[in-house]
């Protein structure tokens, strides 16, 4: 039979899966515990598929679905069944309001649990572009994204997924406390909320806290603390110059990636970005 290798289960804006092939070269060739503290969609960390590895995310309701599909992915897998059933059967002329009433259902789950982990799923499968976005109450606010048929359970991808994940611990805290058991030898990947590249830059924010200039700060504070501690460090970010100078010193690459969730067509395309690392 042929070998299935696990892969992301959520599209998540500013998911690395496009730039994996720029990235081959930059990972360090041998290292030993990963850590990846802004998870998000997980593209590097399904690439590298590490032994022993720490993933975390701000996002209560994204890791609870990495817990679910470690701990109990059928159980998960039989609610994805269910709703992909009820959407397919629905008329074209009602999948929009269906997917309203999820995602009202989703907006109405406080606490995060298996049902607003499958909701979760569906809605990226099905919302505008695959984002995941919160309003300032925390609320999913993203719009309906008119696919017509899309794929909204891979079984085999989610048992392949659990699998990786049981070598992993998952944690939902801050990224500084992600990391302060890293050890000399460990390769910490950050990929946090980018850097705004203008004021008006929209798209930033997948949780309802932001993150600018006192959190990249922070940021570059624990990168050069992990330097010291001999580990190997890489993180990506936008190509501004406030950026390059909080890393001036280090291996800095520029990479093309192509930005994609713009709502003006016309200036979607290739975009630069950086990559940092302590290390060649």
């Amino acid at each position: 039979m042929k070998e299935i290798n696990p892969k992301p289960f959520l599209k998540w804006v500013g998911g690395k899966g496009q730039l994996i092939e720029q990235f081959k070269e930059l990972f360090p060739k041998k290292y030993n515990e990963y850590y990846e503290p802004f998870i998000g969609g997980g593209a590097v960390f399904f690439y590298l598929q590490p032994k022993k590895s720490h993933i975390n995310d701000i996002n209560e309701v994204l890791i609870n679905t990495y817990r679910i599909i470690k701990e109990t992915p059928e159980d998960l897998i039989k609610l994805l069944a269910d709703l992909e059933k009820k959407f397919h059967k629905t008329t074209d002329d009602n999948k929009k309001e269906f997917y309203y009433e999820i995602r009202g259902k989703f907006n109405d789950i406080k606490k995060p649990n298996l049902q607003k982990s499958a909701y979760l799923i569906f809605l990226n499968k099905t919302c505008f572009n695959g984002m995941y976005r919160e309003n300032s109450k925390g609320g999913f606010n993203v719009p309906f994204g008119q696919y017509k048929n899309p794929t909204i359970l891979n079984k085999e991808n989610i048992l392949e997924v659990s699998k990786l994940l049981q070598h992993t611990e998952i944690t939902n805290t801050s990224f500084e406390e992600c990391v302060k058991n890293a050890k000399k030898g460990d390769f910490i990947y950050f990929d946090p909320p980018y850097y705004p590249l203008n004021k008006t830059s929209s798209f930033t924010t997948y949780s309802k806290d932001n993150f600018l200039e006192k959190e990249q700060e922070k940021l570059a504070d624990v990168f050069k603390a992990l330097d010291k501690k001999d580990c190997y460090v890489m993180l990506s970010n936008s190509n501004t110059e406030f950026i390059e100078k909080l890393y001036k010193g280090y291996n800095i690459k520029k990479i093309h990636a192509n930005r994609m969730i713009n709502s003006t067509s016309s200036k979607r395309g290739k975009i630069l970005e950086i990559v940092v690392r302590n290390y060649e």
